[in-house]
């Protein structure tokens, strides 16, 4: 394999579309990484989640953190159950 030319980019105009040679020879950046960098999108307000404080026995909360991560959502799924949501 060649060397790649490199273009520093101050030295590109804006508007400069990319050739063939030029996309191909761009690197690729994994599916995941580009997420992570765009970051999720926002929900609409009528799905996003309200921040509220309670007092719960402290059993319950042991019982809800027995299965680990997530014991939150179970327990807005708990809620939502016992409320026939």
């Amino acid at each position: 394999m060649g060397k790649r030319e490199t273009v520093a980019p101050q030295d590109v105009p804006e508007d400069h579309p990319m050739t063939d040679a030029e996309w191909a020879a761009a690197p690729r950046v994994p599916r995941a990484e580009v997420a992570r960098l765009l970051g999720r999108p926002a929900l609409a307000e009528h799905e996003r989640k309200q921040r509220v404080t309670m007092y719960l026995d402290r059993d319950v909360i042991e019982r809800l953190k027995e299965g680990g991560r997530g014991w939150q959502t179970r327990a807005n799924g708990a809620l939502r159950a016992a409320l026939g949501l």
